[in-house]
């Protein structure tokens, strides 16, 4: 299988085996349980759909219900598709993937939802330096956008210029991450560096290609 679903626990710090302290995050990865396979014949595309994290039935509405009952599962809280998995890993409804898919030093990709950041000026959104220094009475013009165009040609701001606005809350993927450690009994994986989405946050992560 080329991946799991996971949840940020946090980030943490471990030492390399040179003696170099590492910054690294904690994701809980799975157990996942397959409650879909979808198929050329079928449904025009390959892929295995996952569900992970426990949801009460109250809350669950019931053509879902109907769905993780066809898998012989529980209410789950994500769903997500993956796509890129060998034909020798192809899964059936119900069988439950956890870390032991991936091992310790591959590389993988992980996907989320950066943190949102609110209504944010040019400098914090685009790491603008702000108009000149505070000199010559510019008071309140250190963090300004500055000039934005011509006046008379062509009376309008071009599409695309760096202003300021919302900021985060956006698909990210980083690729290419190491890890560097899995704990099978609580299901953890410890990754080099840091990765999209505050803690507690659903991640995407899959095997890097």
């Amino acid at each position: 299988m080329s991946g799991l679903i996971g949840k940020k626990i946090g980030m943490t710090s471990i030492f390399d085996a040179s003696g170099k302290i590492v910054p690294c995050t904690v994701v809980e990865a799975g157990p996942c349980v397959v409650t879909q396979v979808k198929t050329i014949e079928k449904d025009g595309y390959e892929a295995i759909q996952l569900a992970f994290g426990e949801k009460k039935q109250k809350n669950t509405p019931q053509p879902l219900l109907k769905h993780f009952q066809k898998a012989n599962t529980t209410p789950k809280r994500v769903l997500m598709e993956f796509t890129r998995f060998e034909a020798e890993h192809r899964k059936s409804y119900g069988e439950t993937l956890d870390v032991s898919v991936f091992v310790e030093g591959e590389f993988i990709d992980v996907s989320g939802t950066s943190k949102g950041k609110g209504f944010q000026g040019v400098v914090k959104r685009h790491g603008f330096r702000g108009v000149g220094d505070r000199t010559h009475g510019q008071h309140n013009r250190l963090r300004a956008p500055g000039s934005m165009g011509a006046s008379s040609w062509p009376s309008r701001v071009f599409p695309g210029m760096r202003m300021a606005g919302r900021t985060g809350g956006k698909k990210v993927k980083m690729i290419n991450l190491q890890i560097v450690k899995i704990v099978p009994q609580r299901n953890l994986l410890i990754i080099k560096g840091s990765v999209p989405g505050h803690n507690g946050s659903y991640l995407k992560i899959e095997r890097w290609s």
